[in-house]
């Protein structure tokens, strides 16, 4: 027979609580999982995380919470697994990185490529092939660009959630001054 404490909450214990919660948030979990498994780490029942989590705890991680559920968003969002669309991707064994051309390069190339077929123009190049390659090309600056704004996106995510979370260390540092 389990027994399950009924004293006061620590900081510790409510910072736990935050963090299980936050983590089902982001990754797509219900909250009553979330206090399920809070539960059994504290020996506690799950009401009770429930009942802490809404009382006292929600309120002081609001700005987690909407970052967690950007992120939730954004998972959702970006397909499962995406190919690259040029042979600059390294894949280690055991994370992935991907190495993106600068913009600003990708669009000078492009426009060199443009200043040739113009000039394969004055010079009788077969004008149609030239036409269509430079269509091709337009195509692929037009997929970059919209994969350079998702990237900004997903920068701006990151950055709020590093927001929250210095928040989160400021306040948990004013728990500590107060209780010393």
């Amino acid at each position: 027979m389990s027994t399950t404490r009924q004293d006061a909450w620590s900081n510790d214990e409510d910072i736990l609580l935050a963090e299980i919660v936050l983590r089902h948030i982001r990754e797509g979990g219900t909250q009553l999982q979330a206090f399920e498994e809070v539960g059994k780490l504290l020996s506690r029942t799950s009401a009770a995380c429930g009942f802490r989590w809404n009382s006292y705890v929600r309120k002081q991680y609001k700005s987690g919470i909407e970052v967690a559920k950007k992120q939730r968003k954004q998972v959702k969002k970006s397909p499962v697994e995406e190919q690259p669309l040029e042979k600059n991707v390294q894949v280690e064994a055991t994370e992935k990185k991907v190495e993106y051309a600068d913009f600003n390069e990708v669009l000078a190339y492009l426009q060199g490529l443009h200043a040739k077929s113009v000039k394969w123009d004055n010079n009788d190049v077969d004008s149609a092939v030239v036409k269509e390659k430079t269509k091709e090309l337009e195509e692929k600056l037009l997929l970059l660009q919209k994969e350079n704004e998702e990237l900004q996106n997903e920068l701006d995510t990151i950055e709020d959630a590093y927001k929250a979370l210095v928040d989160l260390m400021e306040k948990a540092r004013q728990m500590v001054v107060l209780k010393d």
